[in-house]
């Protein structure tokens, strides 16, 4: 087992992650920003060194700051958090040229995964169902009318190199298909640096669910059941819980094979999520992302099981220490993100200094932070703040419990979405297990959460 490893992130994924570490007996390193040298989760960190400016690209982005801090500090391993450097395969051949380890899948998996259309091109071929498409890149507009006439609109044009609600427009008749094509492609290459692009059916108002798999290098996987993340704007997620809504436990066994197929086909090891579309009693596999999600935390409180640790152990080389049958499902988990934003006004990020700072308290409630008060958010950086999470019995239990949370959540100084989830989880839609799609697009709705 290692006994020093360095987090390259910040904010609440690293204290996170940190909590893990201390437990392990494992000794924590931090980087950070010229501007983040008193954050939270530098305070929380054994040892901390600082690796550039406040940009992410002169700091938190930076591959030779990262690993030139490994080495300084004697870290064995680094652990890449989620965003940033997370699925970056050149990051971890940099890694492991360094002689360090890195905890996470290997490069050729995330290679493998990183474009959108060979990931769809790989599933097909191995037998998992995909949204029907297109599993070759798009280069020009006319490529793309002849492919929309046989699909049949509305259609989804998405960036090959995409992610997190980059890169994707809906066309809903052949009108909106050459600006939905432009503005795809555009965000393309501004944020992944490849303009291709791919079609594929647009699915009316599914649900989006993933499946947590943990697979170690030995090829043993598991899945540990599914996540409902459907409550989105600008396709990110704002609200998880575990189990989903109106699955049955046949449904729930279908979509966790298709998720350890997938991983199987891929070679994965470590932790991993994979995305899928569930319309009816179809399931279509969407993408894997090759790295912890935000959402982990509703996994852990239903089956027991610390993810972050068994990202840790695999990565040393053991072998997971459980079966599939070992794995239980246990209540009901939610997981609110709390970023400061303004929903009445589309979601606009809103940066400051948060002037108090109160977490809930109760049996079942957890919080992930990176902020207290007095801390300040940076303009550079992701607005979400914290992430509020609760377990019940149910998910009758488990909305009463997050409502009540909610309620005892203090933060002052800048707008966040503690309004936002107050309303939205005391909603006949959100009552009924709905996706909440409706409610997202309603901007007088939004609004009012500010009378």
């Amino acid at each position: 087992m290692f006994d020093t490893v360095l987090v390259a992130n910040r904010g609440e994924i690293a204290v996170r992650i940190f909590r893990t570490l201390a437990r392990m007996g494992i000794k924590s390193v931090a980087v950070h920003s010229d501007v983040e040298a008193d954050a939270v989760h530098v305070r929380a960190a054994d040892a901390a060194v600082e690796i550039g400016p406040a940009p992410v690209s002169e700091s938190y982005l930076r591959i030779e700051a990262i690993i030139d801090a490994a080495l300084s500090s004697g870290a064995q391993a680094i652990h890449p958090g989620y965003g940033l450097l997370s699925e970056n395969p050149a990051f971890v051949r940099a890694v492991e040229r360094a002689g360090l380890v890195f905890i996470g899948p290997n490069a050729s998996a995330m290679d493998r995964m990183a474009s959108k259309t060979a990931a769809r091109e790989l599933m097909s071929g191995a037998g998992v169902p995909i949204v029907p498409g297109t599993t070759d890149e798009i280069t020009t507009v006319d490529e793309a009318y002849d492919i929309a006439a046989g699909i049949g609109y509305p259609v989804a044009v998405k960036a090959s190199g995409g992610g997190g609600g980059k890169g994707f427009r809906v066309a809903r008749a052949p009108e909106e298909l050459a600006a939905a094509f432009t503005g795809a492609s555009g965000e393309g290459e501004r944020f992944f640096g490849d303009p291709a692009v791919y079609l594929e059916r647009y699915l009316e108002n599914p649900r989006h669910v993933e499946v947590q798999i943990l697979a170690d290098h030995a090829g043993n996987t598991v899945h540990l059941f599914e996540r409902d993340c459907s409550v989105q704007r600008r396709h990110q997620k704002l609200v998880e819980e575990s189990p989903a809504p109106a699955i049955s436990p046949e449904m729930r066994e279908r979509i966790g094979a298709i998720a350890v197929q997938a991983a199987k086909a891929v070679g994965y090891s470590s932790a991993g999520t994979v995305e899928g579309l569930l319309v009816g009693d179809e399931y279509f596999f969407l993408e894997m992302n090759t790295r912890i999600q935000v959402e982990h935390g509703v996994t852990e409180m239903v089956t027991g099981i610390d993810l972050v640790e068994e990202q840790i152990r695999i990565a040393a080389g053991e072998g997971l220490r459980f079966g599939q049958d070992d794995i239980e499902l246990s209540g009901h988990a939610i997981e609110c993100r709390i970023n400061t934003e303004d929903a009445t006004k589309g979601f606009i990020p809103k940066p400051g200094t948060i002037s108090a700072y109160r977490e809930p308290e109760g049996d079942h409630v957890r919080i992930d932070s990176g902020v207290v008060s007095g801390s300040t958010v940076e303009r550079f950086y992701d607005p979400m703040v914290a992430k509020l999470l609760v377990w019940g019995a149910d998910r009758e239990e488990a909305t009463t419990r997050m409502l009540d949370a909610l309620d005892q959540f203090v933060i002052e100084g800048v707008p966040t979405l503690l309004p936002f989830h107050r309303k939205l989880l005391a909603t006949p839609q959100w009552q009924a297990g709905e996706t909440c799609h409706d409610l997202l697009g309603d901007r007088s709705w939004l609004k009012s959460l500010g009378s």
